[in-house]
């Protein structure tokens, strides 16, 4: 295809979807909510920790920009470079190719993901992986700045990309 800056990206297997134990409640990251419909206080809900495994599991599954495959599958995203400290979440990514275009995008589209998904109290950042970008300090300026982070998202036509990439979002590896 004419035009794409990875026209053969090396796609993996995406990992089995790890089974948790813990609290006893069947907790479903992609709803609203509790399954077992087990009463839950305010309290509770709000200080139930959250770790690195699960917040890939949530962008795990947002599709590419440019090609019609997971984030996961083309090892965008990986388990060991998600970092969870307390309400900090700190993500590198790194991108199929040195020169992406895209790969603000991506970012953008991950950290729209956890905008929705997390609860407020988290601060999320979001980096190029150091070394696999020719613009990293670029991109991760862009990733990290709430300004602009907020100008591109007032772009339509960016936002209903960001929505293409989102749209696979609640798959889990299976």
């Amino acid at each position: 295809m004419p035009g794409l800056d990875n026209a053969n990206p090396i796609v993996i297997r995406p990992a089995q979807h790890a089974v948790r134990s813990g609290t006893g409640r069947k907790i479903d990251l992609w709803a609203d909510g509790v399954l077992d419909e087990a009463p839950v206080s305010l309290e509770e809900e709000t200080t139930e920790p959250i770790d690195g495994q699960e917040v890939f599991d949530l962008i795990r599954s947002i599709s590419d920009p440019e090609h019609p495959l997971s984030l996961e599958e083309l090892a965008v995203v990986s388990a060991p470079q998600i970092k969870v400290s307390h309400c900090n979440v700190s993500i590198e990514f790194t991108p199929t190719v040195p020169h992406c275009g895209l790969s603000t995008l991506i970012g953008l589209s991950i950290r729209v993901r956890l905008l929705r998904s997390l609860p407020n109290r988290f601060k999320v950042d979001i980096k190029v992986k150091p070394g696999s970008h020719q613009s990293e300090e670029s991109v991760n300026k862009q990733l990290n700045d709430k300004e602009r982070v907020a100008a591109a998202l007032e772009n339509s036509a960016l936002l209903d990309v960001v929505e293409q990439c989102l749209s696979t979002a609640h798959r889990r590896g299976d």
